[in-house]
């Protein structure tokens, strides 16, 4: 039987930045609430968190740091969109984080087309985002781009082909980014259900089988 899964851990090669940085040169990141280090800064700002992020890849002789799937954050409890008394508290992050500066070009994971883009403005949100949807074999399915720069999507029609490796968007700042250090936030996503340039990447522990079972680790494509 043809799965999502089984699918997604036979491709190779894949690059959804910069596809001149060398996979050797990424470091693993964890910015769950069990590292102590970002105790040391304010993580509400993001110069001091983009200083941090600069410092981590010095340090470890990296270009590029990645990580954040299935990770129990506390960078989320600054934002009302994941954090209020009219629902439930969303701390569990779905997607793949890569951080490396703005601008910095983000490519299309595999050949596609554009399923919906849009600017989700706010604290803590995407910013401008883009979905691909994506057809294997009978398998449908979707790849989500956030944290994006405006020109990212400011000539985008819905249903253009897209192809494998192609420079769909550059990443944003924090001016529009959500005020996050620049970073690209990628998800891979099953059933997109009705959304439409938006999917949540940060859930409740109360959802986090189904959202786990929809959203598979990106780094079963990626393989860093």
């Amino acid at each position: 039987m043809i799965t999502l899964l089984s699918i997604l851990s036979q491709i190779q090669n894949v690059s959804v930045i910069d596809a001149t940085i060398n996979k050797e040169d990424y470091v693993c990141l964890d910015l769950s609430k069990n590292n102590t280090d970002l105790l040391k800064f304010d993580c509400d700002d993001a110069i001091a968190f983009e200083q941090y992020i600069e410092s981590y890849l010095t340090k470890n002789n990296a270009k590029v740091a990645f990580g954040g799937y299935n990770e129990i954050r506390s960078l989320y409890k600054r934002s009302a969109i994941f954090n209020s008394q009219s629902q439930k508290e969303r701390a569990n992050h779905i997607g793949l984080d890569l951080w490396i500066k703005a601008e910095t070009s983000v490519l299309a994971a595999l050949d596609g087309k554009i399923h919906s883009f849009k600017n989700n403005e706010g604290l803590g949100n995407y910013g401008p985002t883009i979905i691909l949807e994506h057809q294997i074999d009978t398998v449908i399915f979707y790849t989500l781009y956030g944290h994006l720069s405006e020109k990212s999507i400011a000539n985008l029609t819905v249903g253009t082909t897209i192809f494998k490796g192609a420079t769909i968007a550059t990443l944003g700042s924090n001016a529009v980014n959500g005020n996050y250090a620049p970073h690209l936030h990628f998800q891979i996503i099953a059933d997109i259900q009705q959304n439409f340039g938006d999917y949540p990447g940060v859930c409740a522990h109360d959802d986090l089988d189904f959202y786990l079972n929809n959203c598979p680790d990106p780094n079963i494509l990626l393989k860093m």
